[in-house]
């Protein structure tokens, strides 16, 4: 027993003498364990921890070190020199978050709304019957629009618009659908348009159908349940008593058709007269019928991203299209969904088209389209600032303008106003605020073809703009292979064709690809205020600026005879030389002109580059002569638009 006690004070001895093990922590749970009595081995490990426990270790004259027990730290924590640095990492950790939140919220809040995908680039029309044959009958169809994506992709343009393919018969070309859910055989298949939706969207591109909810086909499937006043059909569509002797009808009023005769026929099969403001062959729905309404949801919803609306303005008709845009509107809420809705009011003044547009909180059209340049049969300064300004003055404050200088409905351009005035008219388009839309082969002024008849009862004028896209000077102007096309291509193919233009620096289609370039990257073009300078009998002159860019694009178009003009009277401290950026003749880009005297020849145009700080939409002067649709600012310290100007 002496023994063992000697062993066990020199233990305790031994271990009090001894340096702490900084790098090694005891396992608290062994020391925690409540000790055996009857354990000699327990009896040592409990009196070898009261010798421990028994003092507090000195940590006196120890400096810091890798790997040092709490106990340590503790000792240095508290210390000024540590615990203040510490403090204010701290707190300017937290005051970097706080920075960082209010920058996002101010940044979205000061933020303009970024352009949507149909603001952001030129619409490029198709009436896919003539654009491209890929299986040699003659007409163009949709695998033949597939194989051309890439020269589309090649104009910048971001949007395909299709017109109408769905089953038709040849009834003013594809409008009297009698059936909104299949594609006509003559354009391919419902695959080949699924094949084809994907290919446009693997280019980076959007599509814009074509859908027509004024009237059907009389070989439509409702129509055909109508006349026989089989169940909800029998109100499909606008029936009236009338009388009918000896082959004559007696119609219930005068009404009159889009093409002069009645708009009223007689059904042999109901014993009634039915409405139709176009062909006998496109019988008018009864929207005022709840079911027809809600038919035409329906096929919204399957096909359409586009509303064209050829009726007449009629009581209630708004109310319609604003139920449209709620089904619309229902199917757009994924990012990058959004489902574009344009309408087609044709034939009315410019303050009634712009109703489309909806009202301040009730939304409509995206915009209705705007074809009223393509009606201009002679040109003028004049004629061309009187569009531009009807629109824009009309048009509801924030809404978006679109511009069109062409459509399958009007006469080609160059057939109307001559080939002088393709450049210009194409400068006008992209320089002008909102969405330039082209009809397919006005990038390289395709002319209308000579009258042709196919033994129709309406005007088939409206075929001379319809003719084949001229790709090349092969037979057929390369649209098919075909010997036989569905329209003669024009006479002058041989020189007017994307081939020969693309390696022609002065080409129509060279200054087309320049213009929508510039557009894309030029905030001053998409994004920019519009300034009025001047006009007469000749000319336009106008500016596109944006706060925070101190230059601007100042564009002068000559659409009469050849003229001079000062554009020092126009602008106040404008120097004597400013760059040209852009030209209708191509041999004058980049060089410098006389501001004091500007020569224009007839159907020129100039895109002209000035640095200044004085904008011309802050100026009192100009206050009503200046339009801007978004407005934005450009910082180029951040390299961001903002709205507080």
């Amino acid at each position: 027993m002496a023994e063992d006690k000697s062993k066990r004070d020199s233990i305790g001895m031994n271990m009090k003498g001894c340096q702490t093990n900084n790098g090694f922590v005891h396992n608290e749970d062994i020391l925690e364990q409540t000790p055996d009595t009857g354990s000699s081995a327990d009896n040592l490990q409990h009196s070898t921890t009261s010798i421990l426990g028994s003092q507090e270790p000195d940590f006196k004259g120890v400096q810091p070190y890798a790997g040092m027990p709490k106990e340590v730290l503790f000792q240095f924590s508290g210390q000024a020199r540590y615990r203040i640095p510490r403090e204010i990492l701290f707190w300017l950790a937290v005051a970097s978050v706080l920075v960082l939140i209010a920058a996002t919220v101010a940044i979205i809040v000061l933020s303009p709304k970024c352009l949507d995908w149909w603001q952001e680039g030129p619409m490029y029309q198709i009436y896919p019957r003539s654009f491209k044959d890929s299986n040699k009958d003659g007409n163009g169809d949709l695998k033949g629009i597939q194989d051309k994506l890439d020269y589309i992709t090649a104009l910048n343009v971001k949007t395909v618009w299709i017109t109408s393919f769905y089953k038709s018969s040849l009834k003013d070309f594809r409008y009297g659908v009698e059936d909104f859910r299949q594609v006509d055989s003559i354009f391919g298949t419902m695959e080949d348009f699924e094949n084809l939706v994907a290919a446009i969207h693997d280019k980076g591109l959007k599509l814009i159908i074509d859908f027509i909810p004024n009237h059907t086909s009389d070989k439509h499937t409702w129509f055909q349940l109508s006349r026989t006043r089989t169940g909800k059909y029998t109100d499909y569509y606008i029936w009236h008593d009338c009388t009918h002797e000896n082959g004559t009808t007696v119609p219930p009023n005068n009404w009159l058709s889009v093409y002069g005769n009645s708009s009223w026929h007689f059904d042999e099969v109901r014993n009634q007269c039915y409405f139709h403001q176009f062909m006998k062959e496109q019988p008018d729905l009864n929207f005022r019928n709840p079911d027809v309404q809600e038919e035409i949801k329906d096929t919204v919803t399957q096909y359409s991203e586009l509303y064209h609306d050829f009726t007449t303005t009629q009581v209630g008709m708004h109310d319609i299209v604003r139920s449209f845009r709620q089904t619309m509107d229902q199917y757009s809420t994924e990012p990058g969904r959004y489902r574009f809705m344009g309408t087609e009011a044709y034939a009315e003044t410019i303050d009634r088209t712009v109703m489309y547009y909806g009202l301040p909180f009730i939304q409509e059209a995206d915009f209705p389209f705007n074809n009223y340049l393509t009606m201009l049969d002679t040109v003028s300064g004049n004629s061309v600032y009187e569009v531009i300004t009807s629109w824009m003055e009309n048009m509801p404050e924030g809404k978006w303008p679109n511009w069109m200088i062409g459509g399958p409905d009007s006469s080609r351009l160059t057939s109307r106003l001559g080939n002088e005035y393709v450049n210009v008219m194409n400068m006008l388009l992209f320089t002008l605020p909102g969405t330039p839309i082209t009809y397919y082969g006005e990038e390289i002024g395709m002319g209308n073809i000579v009258a042709i008849n196919l033994n129709e009862s309406y005007d088939t004028n409206t075929l001379r703009s319809k003719s084949p896209m001229q790709w090349d000077n092969s037979s057929n102007a390369g649209f098919s292979e075909a010997s036989y096309t569905w329209l003669p291509t024009n006479s002058d193919y041989h020189t007017v064709n994307v081939d020969v233009q693309k390696t022609q620096s002065r080409s129509a289609l060279k200054l087309y690809q320049d213009l929508s370039l510039l557009h894309a990257n030029e905030l001053l073009l998409n994004r920019g205020w519009f300034c009025h300078l001047r006009n007469d009998s000749h000319y336009v002159v106008y500016t596109r600026e944006l706060d925070g860019i101190d230059r601007i694009f100042i564009v002068v178009l000559n659409f009469g005879e050849s003229t001079l003009l000062n554009l020092q009277n126009m602008i106040s401290g404008l120097p004597a030389t400013v760059r040209i950026r852009l030209s209708t003749n191509s041999a004058n880009k980049g060089s410098e002109v006389d501001t004091s005297g500007i020569f224009l020849d007839k159907g020129e145009g100039l895109i002209l580059e000035h640095n200044t700080k004085n904008l011309l939409h802050r100026q009192t002067a100009f206050r009503d002569r200046c339009f801007v649709s978004n407005r934005a600012c450009y910082s180029s310290v951040l390299n961001i638009l903002y709205t507080s100007c």
